[in-house]
């Protein structure tokens, strides 16, 4: 399936740097560029750098936007044999939730 047909643009490294890539986290390109310029060298560095791809929906919206933008802007980037990765839990679930204690 191509970039077309996902609905993810081509020209992710062309877009404003006001736009958010992550919403939970409210982390803009423009922040990314800016811990980029700092020497971050690996997607990792710049999710722990940043906390993009860390907020409630664990990366599934943002994870490959993100991958697309670092790799398109930093194409010599060393690659991680593993990308970014969706951590439990498998839905998110508030403190609140936690302290009911009930069947989540």
């Amino acid at each position: 399936m191509s970039k077309r047909a996902t609905g993810r643009s081509e020209t992710v490294g062309s877009a404003s740097g006001h736009l958010l890539v992550c919403r939970c986290e409210e982390v803009s390109i423009a922040q990314m560029e800016q811990v980029c310029s700092m020497g971050v060298d690996t997607v990792r560095q710049l999710k722990m750098a940043t906390r993009v791809t860390m907020g409630a929906c664990q990366g599934r919206v943002c994870r490959q936007l993100v991958e697309s933008w670092f790799y398109s802007q930093y194409p010599a980037a060393r690659r991680e044999a593993e990308l970014l990765s969706q951590r439990p839990p498998v839905r998110p679930v508030t403190f609140g939730q936690l302290a009911e204690g009930g069947s989540l």
